[in-house]
């Protein structure tokens, strides 16, 4: 593995989904993670955050890529590349 090898920047694709969790005192129902699984595609993330969507536990499912930069360890702000059912605000991510 040469240098510039170790210093591209590595590109992650995670499919994450949420559940309701029950309404606190303010009596709003908030989402909470539920599952994240990472893939080496985007639509292999995508995918499977349709399939993840559909099901009756789940109520919301993001597809997204984020970089990381190997020499700083530091990931950047996602990407969305699907956002499917009751996910949370960008702000909240």
């Amino acid at each position: 593995m040469t240098h510039s090898d170790q210093d591209a920047e590595k590109i992650h694709y995670i499919c994450q989904t949420y559940v309701a969790q029950k309404p606190g005192r303010d009596g709003q129902a908030n989402l909470k993670i539920a599952k994240q699984f990472q893939y080496t595609t985007a639509s292999a993330a995508e995918n499977r955050a349709e399939r993840e969507a559909e099901s009756e536990e789940c109520a919301g499912a993001d597809a997204y890529m984020v970089i990381e930069d190997p020499a700083t360890g530091e990931v950047g702000s996602p990407r969305f590349l699907v956002r499917l059912g009751d996910v949370p605000e960008f702000d909240d991510f």
